[in-house]
């Protein structure tokens, strides 16, 4: 749309995405299903074909999938192991990634241009969203009511974008935080390392991620599909980019592992890696996401997936706000419910950091040698190799009802994905609850007891009916998920609960208390 002002056109939107990233255009495919009007900007003429980002675990495949990704979409190698290597005592610890949770591998690696492709091809199936390339914003102003921006073309010409709400998707240099005065605050550790990915060794390339712990060079390395592969080495005291991506000094890095002869390098690059976080994601109509809003060191492989993270949690409540089914006032949550955890997993990837990253051998002795005997502790095994570790993503304050609920269903928490069979169809069980706010009945009907009256007030809120639980259930009025492994249903009794569109559970309690449920969750939602 476009509208007049000052005798030249605006264009109009509701939600404006600067920056057209696997982040930018993830949020741009939750909106696109709600039918929300979505234009995405770039200042990039088009997808850089050079791999960047490579490791997705389940959660971030999860918002893909959300986002209507395919399994097939995009190429992806599961990760069985990461392993952690000293040249003194050998391996010396190892996580356990083999396996699936919530229907997805625990850890992959993949190719970023193919995820950007993929999610190209999302975004033109989707009536509501436009992208356009070649723009960069110049500035922005919040006007209270709308966000007015002034973008510039390839050939420097100006024009006037305005929209509801703006997101800043445009990375660690993020312009959008700048102009709204949330540049990072503090101090950072930097590193700097040297990136590279070499082609062509689909019948050589190892099957897992192991970090070399070397205090005279560590060295990250890990496959990739398409025949790649990836070595991270750590720039020492002295040495400079020009330096390191010299291909004769690439070349003597890579002995170890590839002989000079046989080298096929696909890009090197030098980057400093960082851990910042600003102090809020938002301010009035513009929030920040992905890089923009916090830069993780990559020791975890959490960079990409917090990004990802953060669209789910921001989209469905842009759009329920958009749509007029809540208040404005539930995008808060946003930044309460996002920022902690992003913290928690930049302070955890600091921390292995430290451990890959030490460049004192008696540090390294020390450390390494106190990991693997922690490993002859069984308990102290466990949760450093199950990836106890990590820090759970549930929120300590948000759009929720905090001190209440079930504990197998606990307000805060992410609800879990299952296979389940529905309308003889056998899916994962996200593919059925689609984008919509739900009561869920396990094991019960989450319709029984309640008026006609709110039945209507929560289905006008964008609010529906779902019961899980067993085939010889058969409620009449609610469609029934089969759950066909009870990974979902496995309380054994009836219990209820309200499932946002990012599967974060709003609140729960036993059978008999939909109302009540329904009540809390129209006044969160100011309805």
């Amino acid at each position: 749309m476009s509208k007049e002002r000052g005798g030249k056109k605006a264009e109009t939107t509701e939600v404006l995405i600067v920056g057209c990233g696997p982040v930018g255009a993830t949020l741009a495919a939750l909106l696109g299903r709600y039918g929300i009007n979505t234009l995405v900007i770039d200042k990039a003429p088009d997808i850089l074909l050079m791999p960047r980002a490579i490791a997705l675990d389940n959660e971030a495949l999860r918002v893909l999938q959300m986002a209507g990704l395919s399994e097939d979409s995009f190429a992806r190698i599961p990760i069985p192991q990461v392993q952690m290597h000293s040249p003194v005592m050998g391996r010396f610890a190892t996580a356990n990634t083999r396996g699936s949770l919530d229907g997805h591998p625990k850890l992959v690696t993949f190719y970023q241009p193919e995820l950007e492709q993929a999610l190209a091809g999302r975004l033109a199936a989707l009536p509501s969203v436009t992208v356009r390339r070649c723009l960069e914003l110049v500035t922005l102003h919040d006007e209270g009511d709308v966000v007015s921006v002034v973008v510039s073309d390839d050939a420097g010409r100006q024009e006037e974008i305005r929209a509801r709400y703006l997101i800043g998707a445009d990375g660690a240099s993020s312009l959008v935080r700048s102009l709204i005065g949330q540049d990072f605050q503090g101090t950072t550790y930097g590193e700097d390392w040297l990136i590279v990915d070499a082609r062509q060794r689909a019948e050589q390339a190892i099957d897992h991620v192991e970090f070399i712990c070397d205090p005279r060079r560590s060295v990250p390395h890990m496959p990739a599909p398409g025949g790649r592969e990836r070595w991270e080495f750590m720039l020492r005291r002295g040495e400079n980019r020009e330096q390191m991506e010299h291909p004769d000094k690439v070349a003597e890095l890579m002995a170890p592992w590839i002989s000079s002869s046989d080298l096929q390098i696909e890009r090197t690059a030098v980057y400093r890696f960082h851990a910042r976080c600003c102090e809020r994601f938002s301010k009035g109509r513009v929030f920040l996401v992905g890089d923009a809003a916090h830069i993780t060191p990559p020791f975890v492989g959490q960079g990409l997936v917090a990004g990802l993270r953060d669209v789910a949690n921001l989209g469905w409540k842009l759009a329920w706000v958009l749509r007029g089914q809540a208040q404005p006032q539930i995008l808060d949550s946003y930044d309460q419910e996002r920022r902690p955890h992003a913290v928690s997993m930049i302070n955890l990837a600091r921390f292995m950091g430290h451990l890959v990253m030490t460049r004192h051998a008696v540090s390294a002795f020390m450390v390494h040698g106190l990991m693997r005997l922690s490993r002859l502790l069984p308990p102290l095994r466990r949760h450093l190799e199950e990836l106890r570790i990590k820090p759970a993503n549930r929120f300590r304050q948000g759009l929720f009802c905090a001190g209440q609920g079930l504990k197998h269903l606990l307000p805060g928490s992410q609800l879990g994905q299952g296979w389940v069979r529905s309308g003889g169809e056998v899916r994962l069980s996200d593919d059925v609850l689609g984008e919509r706010l739900l009561l869920v009945g396990f094991n019960t009907n989450p319709q029984a007891g309640l008026s006609a009256a709110l039945r209507s007030r929560w289905q006008a809120a964008g609010g529906g009916f779902l019961q899980v639980g067993v085939q010889n259930q058969s409620p009449e009025t609610t469609e029934l998920l089969e759950d066909l492994a009870q990974s979902l249903s496995a309380p054994a009794s009836a219990a209820l609960a309200v499932v946002r569109p990012d599967r974060f559970i709003l609140c729960s309690g036993p059978a008999g208390c939909a109302a009540e449920l329904l009540q809390q969750t129209l006044g969160l939602l100011g309805k």
